[in-house]
C-alpha cells in the first residue's frame, strides 16, 4: 500500500472512530434512565468503561491525526508518544471495569484470579511509569512494550475466558458476544505488540482491532439501553 494512501486511511478511520465511540457513549449516557433496574450496575459500569476507552483513544488516535497535520509522526514523536501514554492507561482502567462487569452480571465473588486481574492493572500502571518505556519514541523499545502488554494481555484473555465460561453457564448471548469481540481484537492486537518493530505495515492490524472493540459497545449498547419504540410499546 503506497504511504500517503495507508496515512489517509488511518487519518480517516481514526476521526471516523472516535465520532462512533464518543457517539455511543453520549447516547449510553442520555438513555441511562431507560436501563432496567436489574441491569443498571452492569450497565453504568459498561458506560464508563467505553468513556474510558473514548478518552484515552481521543489522545492516541486524536493526538496521531494532529501529528500528520503538523509534518508527520516523525516530527512530533512527543505528541504521539503522549497519545500512546493517555491510550495506555486508560485501556488498562477499561478492563479492570470489565472485571466488575463480569462480577455484577454473573453474581460471582472476584475470587483470586478476579483478584489477579486487577491486581495485573495495578502493576501494568506502575511498569508505564518507568522512564524506560521511552513513550516519546515512535516505536517503543521492544523489551518494555513486551513487558508492559504482557499485564494487558493477562487481562484481556482473562476477560474473555470468564464471559466465555459464565455467559456459557447462563446462556448469556450479549456477553458470549462481548467474548469474541475481546477474543477477535486480541487476534489482531498480538501480531501487532510482536512484530510491528520489524514489519510496520501490521500496525494496519489496530483498524480490525478497533472495529472489535466498536463491536463490543455496541453489543451492549443494544442489548441493554432500551430503544425508544421499545419503550413505546411496553405496557403501561
Amino acid at each position: 500500500m503506497p504511504e500517503n494512501l495507508r496515512v489517509w486511511v488511518e487519518i480517516i478511520f481514526n476521526i471516523s472512530y472516535l465520532l462512533v465511540i464518543w457517539g455511543l457513549v453520549i447516547t449510553m449516557t442520555r438513555r441511562r434512565g431507560s436501563v432496567a433496574e436489574a441491569d443498571r450496575g452492569v450497565a453504568n459500569r459498561l458506560r464508563w468503561a467505553f468513556a474510558l476507552l473514548a478518552l484515552g483513544d481521543t489522545g492516541h488516535v486524536g493526538f496521531r491525526v494532529v501529528a500528520y497535520a503538523l509534518g508527520g509522526l516523525e516530527a512530533n514523536p512527543a505528541l504521539v508518544g503522549l497519545g500512546a501514554l493517555s491510550t495506555a492507561y486508560t485501556v488498562t482502567l477499561f478492563y479492570m471495569l470489565l472485571v466488575d462487569v463480569w462480577r455484577l452480571r454473573f453474581k460471582r465473588s472476584l475470587g483470586w484470579f478476579g483478584w489477579l486481574l486487577l491486581a495485573a492493572g495495578v502493576v501494568r500502571m506502575v511498569v508505564m511509569v518507568f522512564p524506560q518505556n521511552q513513550w516519546q519514541l515512535i516505536v517503543p523499545p521492544y523489551g518494555w512494550s513486551l513487558l508492559r502488554n504482557a499485564f494487558l494481555v493477562l487481562q484481556g484473555l482473562g476477560v474473555m475466558t470468564l464471559f466465555f465460561r459464565d455467559s456459557a453457564r447462563a446462556k448469556d448471548r450479549t456477553f458470549t458476544a462481548v467474548a469474541w469481540m475481546i477474543a477477535l481484537s486480541y487476534a489482531f492486537y498480538l501480531p501487532v505488540i510482536l512484530w510491528v518493530g520489524q514489519v510496520p505495515l501490521l500496525g494496519m492490524f489496530m483498524i480490525p482491532k478497533t472495529c472489535a472493540y466498536i463491536a463490543a459497545a455496541v453489543i451492549a449498547y443494544r442489548s441493554l439501553y432500551p430503544h425508544r419504540a421499545a419503550l413505546e410499546t411496553k405496557p403501561a
